[in-house]
């Protein structure tokens, strides 16, 4: 079997597995690529098929319905989804090799009475590419949740609140190729020096911040010039950007409340030149092993964990940081592009969240010194697990007020900036800063 069709394999077995047991595509695709041995190149295509069937499912759903008027057994319906993906979107395939690869796939799985059902529909898509029946309702919410794939709920959410043209372009946005953020460790080593050892190793990035935010076209972390010691580590620039909006500075004493997997907390840490003291919680005790290892890869010596529930009063913790770091639950709707699945979630289940992110919050703020600072972040885009919970939040606290803040191109005269994906190139992410003023 050539690694082309291992590349297929491993996707496949991905979306059954994502499919069947709930999984998150990152971490099955990793381990599906190990599984068949695939090279870089073998693994970068496993991955791009994966991620832009997930990506598209609806559509690829809605041509695969054009064609096909047949009940489709789960497995053949991925099956054809990676078929009808390759014909529509990787133009780099020829459109013979993707319906023989396949129907292959068919036959790996032992469905050969399925065999010719895929060819017939998936020759019939390559015919018709250049006039495919048309997506119905243009200019309308459903019209976006079938060519963008996202859910009708959130199509509607995007349209009310924000437009047509705005919410296309957002929906657009999360289903473009995520490129791979870094943040340069520079207790280690200065940017400029880091980004020469890109380029000999013939990676090439852009310099996001003068702080050492890079962007790579993709690619493994752990593969990376400088990993093992501690050189960099993975963050997005509008989560790194947060840390800088809540601005620690040496000697403080910094609480990061909801810390894994611990980005914010290494963050603060090398803006603080690792003096001072940094308690990253989380209420999950075996997470914080992960971050405990990530601050031992960077050489981080000020950031000490505690596994701890955000919303519990813990008396010995009042009054008594600087700042505290509420990065909390949320929908997680800004990181679609990352992780495709979240774009599934059942909104009935969001609604829960605003409850929690207040409560964290109202307990968070019992933590701050007087004159100290909160700052409170989601990686999500919806106003009600943002703005309404920050607004609410003053209503009731007359010791709290919002502090303006501008830094690298970002204004906002009310303490709260969102990121937008189709607008600032990031994840979708919102950030509050708050001062106490008793």
């Amino acid at each position: 079997m050539n690694g082309q069709s291992n590349a297929r394999q491993a996707a496949l077995e991905t979306l059954i597995r994502c499919r069947r047991d709930g999984s998150w595509s990152g971490a099955v695709i990793d381990a599906c690529i190990k599984k068949f041995g695939l090279d870089r190149r073998d693994a970068a295509l496993a991955a791009k098929l994966c991620l832009g069937v997930l990506q598209n499912t609806a559509l690829c759903d809605y041509y695969i319905g054009c064609f096909c008027s047949s009940k489709l057994e789960p497995v053949v319906r991925d099956i054809l989804r990676l078929g009808v993906y390759q014909l529509l979107f990787l133009d780099r395939i020829p459109a013979r090799a993707a319906v023989n690869e396949t129907a292959a796939l068919c036959r790996s799985k032992g469905l050969t009475r399925a065999v010719g059902l895929v060819n017939a529909v998936l020759r019939r898509i390559s015919d018709e590419k250049g006039h495919l029946p048309e997506i119905p309702g243009e200019g309308t919410a459903d019209y976006l949740s079938i060519k963008y794939s996202h859910p009708l709920w959130l199509c509607s959410y995007m349209v009310e609140r924000k437009g047509y043209p705005f919410a296309e372009a957002f929906l657009k946005a999360n289903n473009e190729a995520a490129p791979l953020c870094l943040q340069v460790n520079t207790l280690k080593v200065n940017t400029s020096d880091y980004v020469r050892a890109l380029e000999r190793a013939e990676l090439f990035c852009r310099v996001l911040t003068p702080e050492g935010c890079l962007e790579l076209g993709g690619g493994l972390a752990s593969a990376l010039p400088g990993y093992e010691e501690g050189l960099f580590y993975i963050q997005d620039r509008a989560a790194r950007l947060a840390v800088e909006i809540a601005a620690p500075e040496s000697g403080m004493r910094v609480l990061d409340a909801c810390a894994c997997p611990g980005g914010k907390s290494f963050a603060a840490a090398i803006r603080m030149k690792d003096r001072g003291s940094i308690l990253s919680c989380d209420i999950h005790e075996k997470k914080l092993r992960v971050l405990e290892e990530g601050a031992a890869r960077l050489g981080l010596n000020s950031i000490r964990t505690k596994a701890m529930d955000a919303r519990v009063f813990d008396p010995a913790f009042e009054q008594a940081f600087d700042l505290v770091i509420a990065d909390v639950p949320c929908s997680g709707l800004g990181v679609i592009a990352k992780k495709p699945e979240i774009r599934e979630k059942n909104p009935g289940s969001l609604r829960e969240l605003p409850g929690i992110q207040t409560a964290i919050l109202e307990n968070l703020s019992r933590y701050v010194k007087p004159g100290g600072a909160l700052l409170y972040a989601t990686c999500t885009v919806l106003s009600e697990e943002n703005e309404d919970v920050i607004r609410a939040f003053l209503n009731r606290h007359s010791t709290y007020k919002a502090e303006d803040f501008s830094l690298f191109g970002i204004d906002s005269r009310s303490g709260m900036f969102t990121f937008w994906p189709n607008i600032d190139g990031t994840d979708g992410f919102f950030a509050a800063k708050l001062r106490r003023i008793d």
